[in-house]
């Protein structure tokens, strides 16, 4: 069976490498820059609380037994003057609010690892923030870590084929983030960082214009893109506890 058993930090794709990561025990870092990732740091910056669920349940029905609002999908809650998967929606009025938010990536990744003894999101946003977390509870666990690019799925896939379509923004925030830990790398992990290195001088312009970014400018959120593509700008490192995202404090 595929292997990077001898390393410490680990790269692996989508739902099936969280669920692997999850069994081995790992602490895992789930990736979805374009959006799930980057809105529940930005989120969690502004003090709400977020709960996810994946695509395909009854996320309304969860959310009343969480207490908690669900997050309709953009345009619709941007009519309303809510809260959305986009990142930039979020702000300071929202703090110790509950919001249930659904996607099709990296809440499903999350939903799918969620037994994992440590998952934290992690997003170009807090990059050094996340994997520095990463780092201190790797030294008290003795835990292996896995980075989980999420991916975007194609659409109208048809019998046999693999839905999952590898995202550029996701591989390089996953680089990002490979090129903080600490410990040796797999040579997935180790090519996956490269691509950030070498892309890292025009980030913003490269994800600007990736497939993804232009599917979501092209419905009107290009400042989605622009808040989505800054590195380090947020301290928030989330972590999952009991079925929603905190800010970590150094404890499990």
């Amino acid at each position: 069976m595929f292997s990077q058993s001898p390393y410490v930090c680990r790269m692996e794709w989508g739902r099936r490498g969280a669920r692997e990561a999850a069994e081995r025990g790992d602490i895992i870092i789930i990736v979805d820059i374009l959006s799930f990732s980057s809105t529940v740091v930005s989120a969690l910056h502004f003090g709400a609380v977020i709960y996810p669920y994946p695509p395909y349940g009854n996320g309304k029905q969860y959310a009343k037994e969480v207490n908690a609002e669900y997050i309709l999908g953009r345009a619709e809650a941007a009519k309303a003057g809510k809260p959305t998967l986009s990142p930039v929606s979020f702000n300071e009025e929202h703090s110790k609010k509950r919001y249930v938010l659904s996607s099709l990536n990296g809440a499903f990744c999350t939903w799918i690892a969620s037994k994992a003894q440590a998952l934290f999101i992690g997003s170009l946003l807090n990059a050094v923030a996340v994997a520095s977390a990463a780092n201190q509870l790797r030294l008290k666990t003795k835990a292996n870590i896995t980075v989980i690019p999420c991916g975007e799925q194609w659409s109208n896939g048809v019998e046999e084929e693999d839905t999952l379509r590898p995202a550029m923004e996701d591989y390089l925030g996953a680089g990002a983030i490979l090129s903080y830990l600490e410990g040796e790398k797999s040579p997935e992990a180790e090519v996956c960082m490269g691509a950030f290195l070498q892309a890292e001088p025009k980030l913003d312009a490269l994800i600007w214009d990736s497939g993804s970014s232009r599917e979501l400018r092209e419905r009107g959120f290009a400042a989605d893109v622009e808040h989505c593509s800054r590195l380090n700008v947020y301290q928030s490192v989330p972590i999952l506890k009991d079925n929603h995202f905190v800010l970590y404090n150094g404890k499990l």
